[in-house]
């Protein structure tokens, strides 16, 4: 099994930068990709950007160019640097892992708001 804690969500206006984390525990050697999703209220979950263990990196269109995906490989923490936020933004971002690259997620955080308004 595996864990995984979000956390650096809040509220931003506009332009700002935001940086998630996320932390993960137990069995991180059967991960073989690490990524974050996002979901506003009444849409559908939306990959944002993920990493596999050779850090090779995808993102989604409306966010290239803004957010960064990147872990740290001493302790295993995932972020996504969040820069030039727009209110479109606005959504709970989940942090989510699997065991195949080209399978579905298996493993999910509990998920960090962020608010994007003036």
């Amino acid at each position: 099994q595996v864990q995984l804690v979000e956390s650096g969500g809040g509220l931003v206006q506009p332009g700002a930068s935001l940086r998630l984390s996320c932390a993960p525990s137990g069995s991180l050697f059967s991960i073989t990709t690490m990524g974050w999703y996002r979901q506003a209220p009444g849409q559908q979950r939306e990959l944002v950007a993920e990493m596999t263990s050779r850090g090779s990196t995808h993102y989604a269109d409306s966010v290239k160019g803004r957010f960064t995906i990147y872990r740290d490989s001493a302790n295993n923490t995932l972020y996504l640097q969040m820069n030039n936020l727009k209110p479109e933004d606005t959504a709970v971002y989940y942090c989510a892992a699997k065991r195949t690259v080209l399978g579905d997620y298996d493993y999910w955080g509990q998920g960090t708001q962020v608010t994007v308004s003036s």
